[in-house]
């Protein structure tokens, strides 16, 4: 049922990013709620999925690397439904579903094995320190995709050479207000995460810095350049295509951080 429930989402998103990129281009109605439609019933066949998998390792999805990347796409979906519905920002779903559909196709090489995790105080943390961080992943998928969006349209208006797409975007000021918004939200998150997974660290009676310098190293360069959009926001009025580029920036590093951490 589980391996159903997960070709059918990972096929809905791959419906969905087909229909976005339509839908950014001919501008046609009925393509973008269909599109709609498919992500819905992808998210609803991810969430059946996860919720098979937790029944089966009596914990949620945060300790594999298979569990780690399916629950990074479904709250990917999460982000960009709430980001769609307070933005009305229908375009972005042409940037930010692929995203899903990539982390999900992914997800689909990993090792299955299940890891079982005692109930203890440990658990806790880890449960906090892997759920808040990639909390904060999914939000910058959305400053990634906004940040893309950003510095196609500055390009244009620019150059003056004024493509289609843009007038299928939404204004400069209106997209660097959502790279900030989900920055304000994701970067906290993220340092959450940062900080309890030292607790957890130290419960595994491991010393505070003992993790590995090549896995925590890349997360150390993720903090920074998102503190940097999110301080200089607020402290030197950071804004525009330096913000956007830093998203950018950011979730690539997180990308590889990932990578770092899986291998």
């Amino acid at each position: 049922m589980d391996k159903i429930s997960f070709n059918l989402s990972l096929f809905s998103y791959l419906v969905a990013s087909v229909g976005y990129f339509i839908y950014l281009a001919y501008r046609r109605p009925l393509v973008s709620t269909c599109a709609g439609w498919a992500v819905a019933f992808g998210l609803f066949c991810q969430t059946v999925t996860i919720g098979i998998r937790s029944s089966q390792t009596g914990h949620g999805p945060y300790t594999t690397s298979f569990e780690v990347a399916l629950f990074l796409a479904w709250l990917m979906v999460v982000v960009y439904f709430l980001t769609e519905w307070k933005y009305k920002i229908k375009d972005l779903g042409a940037f930010v579903i692929p995203l899903v559909f990539i982390v999900l196709l992914f997800s689909a090489f990993l090792s299955k094995e299940t890891v079982l995790v005692p109930e203890s105080e440990v658990r806790f943390w880890l449960t906090m320190h892997r759920t808040l961080s990639i909390m904060g992943y999914a939000a910058f998928s959305i400053a990634f995709a906004a940040g893309i969006m950003y510095l196609i349209q500055e390009h244009q208006v620019k150059t003056k050479k004024l493509g289609i797409m843009y007038f299928r975007m939404p204004s400069l000021e209106v997209l660097d207000d959502l790279n900030f918004k989900v920055i304000m939200i994701g970067f906290p998150l993220f340092t959450l995460g940062f900080m309890t997974g030292s607790i957890w660290n130290i419960q595994m009676e491991q010393p505070f810095f003992s993790w590995d310098l090549m896995r925590t190293l890349p997360l150390v360069i993720v903090w920074l350049i998102y503190g940097l959009v999110f301080f200089g926001r607020m402290i030197t009025g950071l804004r525009g295509k330096k913000a956007a580029q830093g998203a950018i920036l950011g979730f690539i590093t997180v990308v590889g951080a990932y990578f770092l951490h899986i291998i």
